[in-house]
């Protein structure tokens, strides 16, 4: 009986993850369509997204004491707990940047933005990240939280193309530079969200085998 209410316990962690994982990824797509389309819309939804992830990251973290504090978990099960509790802060930090993205666009909401397809990639990307690692968590997928890690180098790639498009917007348009320096530092936010995906896949990887293999921030 103590195991199975404790195993009801895990199943409503893996939703509750599952939801946090969802609110993520509106976060970051609603923050690259404020910028992408000019969406004040978006915007704003991004950064009500945020406050939705701090609530579900209190929820979550409340079920992970209810777990240590009132079952006995074994030592595979503290892994797993203790891994989650890891990843969704790694997660609060994914919806913060995501708010930053989006609070960005207000200073740019009014500029004509063309050929940024290398941004556009670069949120692509994220999303794929934030989504894939938080599967492996749920699926206990071991091959998937290593193919994050491993996807990591193409959203870095992709921040470099960035950086040399907009060096190169700005040499041939001096007047362009505050434009070009928010970009960049749009462009930024969504390399720290791809890194912070690694760090939840890391988390990911320990809780299968005890061995932690990601990019700690």
């Amino acid at each position: 009986m103590m195991r199975s209410r404790f195993d009801e316990q895990l199943d409503l962690l893996n939703l509750e993850l599952i939801k946090l994982g969802a609110l993520c990824e509106e976060a970051i797509s609603a923050a690259a369509k404020a910028l992408l389309d000019n969406d004040a819309v978006m915007r704003d939804r991004a950064i009500a997204a945020e406050r939705e992830i701090d609530q579900k990251e209190n929820e979550i973290e409340a079920i992970c004491l209810r777990l240590l504090l009132q079952q006995h978990p074994v030592a595979k099960d503290l892994r797993l707990i203790s891994s989650a509790l890891k990843m969704i802060s790694d997660m609060e930090r994914i919806g913060d940047q995501a708010q930053d993205i989006a609070e960005i666009t207000r200073f740019i909401n009014e500029k004509y933005i063309s050929n940024h397809k290398n941004i556009a990639d670069m949120a692509r990307a994220t999303i794929k990240m934030v989504t894939d690692s938080v599967e492996s968590f749920v699926q206990k997928d071991l091959a998937l939280a290593r193919s994050v890690e491993a996807y990591d180098d193409v959203v870095d790639d992709l921040f470099k193309k960035v950086r040399t498009d907009l060096t190169r917007l700005i040499r041939q348009n001096p007047d362009q530079g505050d434009y070009c320096l928010d970009l960049l530092m749009i462009a930024k936010y969504f390399e720290r969200i791809g890194d912070h995906a690694v760090n939840i896949a890391g988390w990911v990887v320990f809780s299968l085998t005890g061995r932690h293999t990601g990019e700690l921030t």
